[in-house]
């Protein structure tokens, strides 16, 4: 029986452990999962210096969703030789535009002055992260809804912080030559898919670019049965590889 390598997986803004429940559900029984929160420091390095504390010692696998991706990538930065497969999930490795730094300014300094309530910045937030059909998906909304409130104003503020400062990692995409899958929505607004696009033709050139049809930012709970299919597809790479860097 191939042995599988412990998984990591890292949610994006406003997002806990639950927005990668539709792939934990799916994966088979007896890998080691650790899932590290993005809204504990307001550096994407300390981010993933907590993350790397978690995971046991040796090679792992990696994946990244939205913030989490830009973390995933700091993760490949500070230990990219225990890196034995990378997931990346509409996310892009591009530092912050002028312009997206000066919006996360303003909804910073919006919470901190009060002239916005956390409530109204989710509420903002929401037609912009899923595709038209899902809007009246109470289900979906409403777990959007309840992941930012327990990320909180001042989790939201430190992850704001954290990406508009995280550095451009676009030169160590050629460097990560382990089995790779870059996924992103095919309507995405936040991060759009020729940020995946990019990454995919910097990676080495097994890396997988799926760009799932009908979704918008949040794909793992938009599509769930598309993104764990390809999910899938990528562990038995990894997994694979592994086995094959063993011996075994």
């Amino acid at each position: 029986m191939m042995n599988t390598v412990p998984l990591l997986l890292l949610p994006g803004l406003m997002n806990d452990a639950r927005v990668w429940d539709p792939v934990r559900r799916a994966l088979p029984v007896g890998r080691d999962v650790v899932v590290s929160p993005t809204d504990g420091a307001d550096t994407v390095e300390a981010l993933a210096a907590t993350a790397l504390a978690a995971m046991p010692d040796g090679s792992f696998a990696l994946a990244g969703f939205s913030l989490g991706g830009y973390v995933a990538l700091e993760v490949c930065r500070q230990a990219g030789a225990r890196i034995a497969g990378l997931a990346l999930l509409d996310t892009g490795a591009r530092a912050d535009s002028e312009e997206a730094t000066q919006n996360r300014q303003r909804m910073v300094a919006a919470l901190s002055s009060g002239g916005a309530s956390f409530a109204q910045v989710v509420e903002s937030f929401t037609p912009r992260v899923i595709h038209p059909s899902h809007a009246q998906d109470r289900t979906l909304l409403e777990l959007l809804a309840d992941m930012a409130r327990q990320v909180g104003g001042e989790g939201f503020t430190r992850q704001q912080k954290a990406a508009m400062q995280r550095r451009d990692a676009r030169e160590l995409l050629p460097a990560l030559t382990a089995p790779a899958l870059v996924l992103c929505g095919r309507e995405d607004q936040i991060t759009p898919p020729a940020l995946s696009e990019e990454m995919a033709g910097l990676l080495p050139g097994d890396a997988e670019l799926v760009v799932v049809p009908q979704c918008g930012h949040m794909s793992t709970l938009e599509q769930p049965a598309a993104v764990a299919e390809a999910f899938l597809r990528w562990l038995a790479r990894v997994d694979a590889a592994a086995s094959l860097a063993r011996g075994g």
